[in-house]
């Protein structure tokens, strides 16, 4: 049963024009923090990061693909698993054609530390056409916060440190992966890093939560129990 209250179409109407009040709102805050993101300051990358991709041995320029902008989203991929994460899973299974953002002068790319001969058959076997990239044996997860082992660097995640992830009860991101999403732009010869998020600051990135919250019943799931799409997704939510 859909606990829903049920009225008449003129009730129904005064609720949703209230509600259309709210999301316009939104929708006025959402303009105002994307201009104040698209006007942080730039921190220019000065470490020679090397990757692995389809064609060997990549560095971070090459990413751009001669494009202006690169846009990478760090995925959840631990060197030791067989199998990538199920929510960064969704979360490139929501990518859209990339032409329309190679038409607006950008390049996405995906980055895993698992060494590219793990990451790419699992590509393969999710029909995921995006470039993506193994960042193993660099410093490079660990410089933008998305692995995290105190024996290597401080611990930060979502930009919180290792005592305030603890005393949130976030102790999962205190060593190990997590995931997030990284800008960078070109300036002449120059990289430059102008963005970065991770937790829930990737929601946007996920079509199928934005299409859910427009349902009574809403996402009905956490993010880490959205199956990978080539599994049982009834079966597989029923063993969690």
């Amino acid at each position: 049963m859909i606990d829903l209250t049920v009225v008449s179409r003129d009730k129904w109407l005064d609720a949703r024009k209230e509600l259309l009040d709210h999301e316009k709102e939104l929708t006025r805050l959402r303009d105002k923090v994307n201009a104040m993101r698209r006007h942080l300051p730039a921190v220019a990358v000065e470490k020679d990061y090397t990757f692995t991709g389809p064609a060997g041995t990549v560095r971070l320029p090459d990413m751009f693909e001669g494009r202006r902008q690169l846009i990478i989203y760090h995925f959840m991929f631990d060197p030791e698993w067989s199998e990538g994460c199920p929510s960064c899973s969704l979360v490139v299974d929501n990518v859209g054609h990339l032409a329309h953002l190679h038409s607006a002068d950008t390049a996405l790319a995906v980055v895993s530390r698992a060494p590219f001969s793990t990451t790419d058959p699992f590509r393969s076997r999710m029909g995921w056409d995006i470039p993506w990239y193994s960042s193993h044996g660099s410093d490079f997860n660990y410089d933008f916060r998305v692995t995290n082992d105190p024996a290597v660097a401080p611990v930060e995640y979502n930009f919180k440190d290792a005592t305030t992830l603890a005393a949130e009860g976030l102790t999962a991101f205190i060593k190990g992966e997590g995931h997030g999403v990284s800008v960078f732009v070109r300036d002449g010869d120059r990289v430059l890093h102008t963005y970065s998020a991770y937790g829930r600051g990737l929601d946007l990135l996920v079509n199928t939560y934005n299409y859910l919250d427009l349902a009574p019943l809403g996402r009905q799931r956490y993010v880490n129990e959205f199956p990978l799409h080539d599994t049982d997704g009834a079966e597989a939510a029923g063993s969690r």
